[in-house]
């Protein structure tokens, strides 16, 4: 029996997988090259930007932090696939990278302890191979925990965020055209829900009720946080968002989303997938500029009874405030320059 693209793709991504599980610059170099062309675009957040090729895309991100982790390793708790709906084939892998953090990166100073680093990477395939990577690394969650986060603190909880509480990200096959479509579709409906408030002052125009779980989790980036409940995401999420950005969802015309569903996963992707204008005050602290500024966003959602349970959120905040003039990693160096930035060397333990 043939087994359907999608399921072949979440295959052709196991290599891959499993090098950067057991990290080396020559085991991850090779999965990279076999599953790219070489020429695919490497899409990641700031400072990082578009590189062009495996190899390029090794250089530019991953040995840095290999250098700064030695003990580097990825792990998945989502790998989803599915079509989008202009007919392109995506994987989409929700995890955190680990190791411990001996020397600097991004001019973040070592902590000589176990650091992690969430991120949101998805694949898009033709004729099995990647052609396209565009990928979220949660880069204020390696500040945070050294203790070196140079910007306002988050309204929400700042924590490990863990994975799927049903345990079952990483979806199996055979693909399920039609319930990955109806999952898709029940986000489409919700989003286009959420566009009604606030040019519908009442938040009740957003049917959250309907949409939402009474339990949900919505977990958000490093510098916004995680919210629990409708109360919760309102609170510490939605309404400074709204504050700051009311004109949010006015500008859909010019943005493109990526939506693709598996099982009772969705995730949505697109570079840039939001235009609003910071004009009032309530957002992260942030002076409202008037400047109109575009955001990336990749997430993943898991239904429940027909309803979302667990939201995951990654969004490009450090692009965000470079568009707002504010350099971030210029002022994470101004809080940290009588730090050390020299390499760590951890005693065995074993050693007298």
């Amino acid at each position: 029996m043939a087994v359907d693209k999608h399921t072949q793709h979440k295959e052709l991504i196991q290599a891959f997988r499993d090098a950067t599980y057991n990290f080396s610059e020559e085991g991850v170099r090779k999965a990279l090259s076999d599953l790219a062309t070489p020429d695919a675009l490497f899409r990641l957040c700031h400072p990082f930007g578009d590189m062009t090729g495996p190899g390029a895309f090794y250089d530019g991100a991953y040995k840095g932090l290999l250098d700064a982790w030695p003990d580097l390793e990825r792990r998945d708790y989502i790998v989803m696939a599915g079509p989008d709906e202009f007919g392109n084939d995506w994987v989409g892998c929700g995890g955190y990278y680990t190791g411990v953090f001996t020397g600097p990166w991004l001019d973040i100073p070592p902590t000589g302890h176990q650091v992690s680093m969430r991120y949101h990477e998805f694949f898009r395939f033709v004729d099995g191979k990647v052609v396209e990577y565009q990928a979220m690394w949660d880069i204020p969650e390696v500040m945070m925990q050294a203790d070196a986060w140079p910007m306002a603190p988050s309204l929400g909880r700042e924590w490990h965020v863990p994975g799927p509480a049903t345990a079952d990200g990483l979806v199996p096959g055979p693909y399920d055209e039609a319930k990955g479509k109806e999952t898709c579709q029940h986000i489409i409906d919700m989003l286009e829900h959420l566009k009604k408030h606030p040019r519908d002052p009442d938040p009740r125009a957003m049917k959250m009720d309907h949409y939402w779980h009474q339990r949900m989790s919505w977990y958000g980036p490093a510098g916004i946080g995680t919210g629990r409940g409708v109360a919760g995401f309102r609170n510490w999420h939605q309404i400074p968002f709204l504050n700051g950005m009311p004109d949010r969802g006015q500008y859909v015309d010019e943005i493109t989303y990526h939506f693709f569903g598996d099982g009772e996963y969705a995730a949505v992707t697109g570079w840039p997938n939001m235009i609003q204008t910071v004009t009032d005050d309530g957002w992260m602290g942030i002076a409202p500029a008037g400047k109109k500024i575009t955001m990336r966003s990749l997430d993943f959602w898991r239904l429940e009874n027909g309803k979302i349970r667990e939201n995951w959120v990654l969004v490009d905040l450090l692009d965000a405030y470079r568009q707002l003039g504010v350099d971030v990693f210029a002022r994470l160096r101004e809080f940290n320059k009588v730090r050390s930035m020299a390499r760590l060397n951890i005693p065995d333990g074993m050693s007298k």
